[in-house]
């Protein structure tokens, strides 16, 4: 059983940065992918950007060059960095990772306040 553990969260002003970390409780080397999601008030969970195994990401249409998404194997972490924070990144951020056997894990959850 695989443990995602978020952090990062918290309130910032429009325009603002923050990073969100996601720690895995094994090698992240053995996820088909990684990613982070995201639950607004406007929307159903929505895909914020996932890596592959391989190392390929991809991003959701509202990032726009916003947000970079990372992630150090020594450490066993997946970096999201968010700049240009907008009031509608307001939410709560998921991350999620797809083992090579398709089982699918999900971690509790950081809230992202973007507020003056």
């Amino acid at each position: 059983q695989e443990q995602l553990t978020e952090s990062g969260g918290g309130l910032v002003q429009p325009g603002g940065s923050l990073k969100l970390s996601c720690a895995a409780s094994g090698n992240i080397l053995k996820f088909a992918t990684m990613g982070w999601y995201r639950q607004t008030p406007a929307k159903e969970r929505e895909l914020v950007a996932i890596m592959t195994f391989a190392g390929a990401i991809d991003y959701g249409d509202f990032v726009k060059g916003r947000f970079t998404l990372s992630r150090d194997i020594d450490k066993n972490t997946l970096d999201l960095e968010m700049n240009s924070l907008e009031p509608e990144d307001t939410g709560v951020y998921y991350c999620h990772a797809v083992t090579l056997t398709i089982s699918k894990y999900w971690g509790q959850g950081t809230q992202v306040t973007v507020s003056s």
